[in-house]
């Protein structure tokens, strides 16, 4: 171990945690790796790895411990026998979760003296390693500063706040984001497909749009701060509008309109509410639901 190269331990070794294991040995990392079907680690001690014979081992041998198990049941499952091991270490638990088990977590990483980072990988296996791919983390400002150079080796970690249950949060206001986007994409690629339009040739003009789209969210997030939906690009009563167009076209070619009726009738209930004559980012007003979502 060097100043510059600590060590540390990988507990998990499933696709996720195998690929973590490996950016980090591929950047001079000494790494030590567990994983209940002891097989896993074959690979990676082929790489230069210790594989530890016992979770207890394999804590003792690093001071900073990455967790990537299968949820939080597991997770405990694993360092609750061995939890007197992690005192004077810092845990870094990249177990998927929500906010409120990752900030229960770290209070019993504190109560075993262990500083505690809460984190969320925000990319496959493959992207790990990758400093386009993001990775979130949360807690203790000084514990996150303090491992960010090997933190950084997974990909570029964003620091979101001292509360634990920051990375979490993201993390699933995140995957909402992705799968609506993806499933939006995957319909109109289907719209465009009854016309014989092939994916590869509609998915270059949507990513375009997407660009475009950004640059949308990105106004609309200082009107949803102040609260205040000026209606000067376009309105809810005109999205309206426009979304019967799309609901006539995929009708009328046998597509399943699912995804878009439960679009005009949120949009249908932000004009109910007052709303019509606002910018679309009014629409979040009815997704806070009756207690404002705060």
């Amino acid at each position: 171990m060097t100043a510059d190269r600590p060590a540390v331990t990988v507990l998990g070794l499933g696709s996720m945690g195998s690929a973590l294991a490996g950016a980090l040995l591929d950047r001079g990392h000494p790494t030590t790796v567990w994983n209940r079907s002891a097989h896993r680690a074959e690979a990676l001690a082929g790489r230069g790895a210790e594989a530890a014979a016992t979770a207890r081992e394999a804590v003792a041998a690093s001071p900073l411990v990455v967790a990537c198990v299968l949820d939080h049941d597991a997770l405990h499952a694993v360092l609750d026998p061995v939890a007197g091991t992690l005192a004077g270490r810092t845990l870094v638990n990249l177990t998927s979760g929500s906010p409120e088990q990752a900030r229960a977590t770290a209070e019993w990483a504190r109560s075993h003296g262990a500083d505690y980072l809460d984190g969320a990988i925000m990319t496959t296996p493959p992207g790990v390693g990758s400093p386009e791919m993001m990775f979130l983390y949360s807690g203790p400002e000084a514990v996150f500063e303090a491992h960010r150079p090997a933190l950084a080796t997974l990909g570029d970690p964003l620091y979101l706040g001292a509360d634990p249950g920051m990375a979490s949060l993201h993390d699933a206001a995140l995957l909402g984001l992705m799968w609506a986007t993806l499933t939006g994409w995957l319909h109109g690629t289907a719209l465009v497909g009854a016309e014989k339009t092939e994916a590869t040739a509609f998915t270059p003009v949507a990513v375009r749009w997407l660009t475009a789209v950004a640059g949308f969210m990105t106004t609309y997030a200082s009107q949803v701060d102040a609260g205040r939906y000026p209606g000067d690009d376009a309105t809810v009563d005109v999205q309206i509008a426009a979304i019967d167009h799309l609901l006539h076209a995929a009708g009328a070619r046998g597509l399943d309109n699912a995804l878009p009726e439960l679009l005009k009738a949120t949009m249908e209930r932000a004009k109910a509410a007052g709303h019509g004559q606002d910018s679309y980012a009014s629409v979040i007003e009815v997704l806070r639901g009756p207690s404002g979502g705060r």
